[in-house]
Parts: C-alpha cells; structure tokens; sequence
C-alpha cells in the first residue's frame, strides 16, 4: 500500500473534517483499514472523539446488538434438539416420535453460495472504503473515489441479498406444493421459523446496505461513510456466518 504523504506546510493538528477528527481517517497510527491496533492521538482535548474511537464505538455497539441475537438463535437450537429426542408413549406402550426429517429443496444451496458470495463482496467494499490514497483524496476534496468504488461491490452485495430472499421464497413455496407447512410435524415447524428468522435479520441487513449506498452517495463526511459501511458489512459477516450454521443444521442435524 502506497504510504500517504501530507505536504509539509499542512499543520496536521488543525486538519479536521467537521467530525471532531483532527487526523486524516486513514493516518497510519489509525491502522490504516480501521484494524490497527496503534492510536498515538495524544494531543487531543480530553473527551474528545477522533475517527478510531467512532469506529470501535460503532463496533461494539454492533457486537452488543449480535451477542442479543446469538442468544436468541443458541435458545432456538437447543429447542431444536430438545423436540427432535422427545416424543410420548401411546396406549399400547409403544414410544412415538413425530419428528419426520424435512428434505430441504435444492435451492438451498444456491441461496446458501448467493449469501456466501455477498460476504465476499461486502468485504471488498469494507476495505474499499480505507484503501489510503482514495481516503486522502476525499479528505482533501480532490475527489470522491472511495465512495465510487465502494458503491459498485455494495450494490453487488445489495443484489446478492435479494437473490438469497428471492431464493427463500422460492423454497419456501416448493414446500407447500408438498403440503409441508409450518404446523406440518415439529421438523417442518422448525425449519420455517429458523429460515424465516433468519431471513428477517438479513432483510435488516439490507436495510442498512441501502442506507449505506445513500450515504455514499450523500453524506459530505467520510467518517461517517466509513463507519456506517464499515458496521453495516460486519453485520452482514454475521448473518452469513450465521446462516452457514443454520443450513448444516437443517441439512445435516434432522
């Protein structure tokens, strides 16, 4: 990575983006993509908030909000398991299981490498958005590659993540055309309310994947961009980690 060069006449104390940032985001003491774990900030006022404190703020807020839905979905698979051993005994002392296995349709697995290669491209676009040179070239007002680049793989991502709901859909319907519904047995029970769940948090995600593309488009602050693109793609990290999880369970765990 080409190493930034600020002209020497700049007082780079007094360089500030209007966002309480008296450094250049990509400044080599910030780890340059936001993941060092360098911050020689000692100059700054006490209390004051530069571009690394507002991106691992943003991060751990986002961690605190995922440890929420971890512990949900680990409530949810245990129950899972707990369903599928139990069962009663009938009049003639003969022990009944009503779990029947629920055969999961082989679009699936396209929806499954769809979400799978979103995460690839989301991440392209996380990285884009620290890449050194564009960032100085945005935070001097030369341009706004960042955010050019950035767009194009966010959008991929963006259209990826329809195509893996369009896809849950679309298996969806292929079980009811088999008459398997959500009251069908516990399996089938199962399926749909993990599948369904799932499906509304990647649909949050893109939400937020939308109102990143806004932003790049709008938004005159590039630490804003950043973080907001930056937590917007770890979220969808985690539900396409989670999701991986999910669908070995559904197609393995029955």
């Amino acid at each position: 990575m080409p190493t930034t060069i600020t002209p020497p006449e700049i007082d780079r104390h007094r360089i500030s983006d209007g966002n309480n940032g008296h450094r250049p985001p990509t400044d080599k003491r910030t780890g340059g993509n936001g993941d060092g774990d360098g911050d020689n900030w000692s100059n700054r006022p006490r209390g004051h908030r530069g571009p690394r404190e507002r991106l691992s703020q943003a991060r751990i807020g986002l961690m605190f909000g995922l440890g929420g839905d971890l512990m949900f979905f680990i409530a949810m698979v245990s129950v899972f398991f707990v369903s599928k051993a139990s069962g009663h005994f009938d009049a003639y002392s003969h022990f009944i299981n009503e779990w029947l296995p629920t055969s999961l349709p082989s679009i699936i697995w396209l929806n499954t490498a769809a979400l799978l290669l979103s995460s690839v491209t989301a991440e392209i676009a996380r990285r884009a958005m620290f890449r050194e040179v564009d960032a100085m070239d945005e935070w001097f007002g030369i341009g706004r590659p960042i955010s050019k680049r950035a767009t194009v793989w966010l959008t991929l991502t963006l259209l990826f993540g329809i195509i893996f709901l369009a896809g849950q859909w679309v298996a969806w319907d292929q079980l009811a055309a088999q008459h398997v519904f959500f009251r069908s047995n516990p399996s089938s029970h199962f399926f749909y309310l993990i599948t369904v769940t799932h499906a509304v948090h990647l649909f949050l995600g893109i939400v937020a994947l939308i109102v990143a593309l806004a932003l790049l488009q709008f938004s005159r602050s590039l630490i804003t961009r950043q973080v907001l693109v930056d937590t917007t793609v770890w979220y969808w990290h985690a539900m396409g980690a989670l999701w991986v999880f999910l669908f070995l369970l559904l197609e393995f765990g029955q």
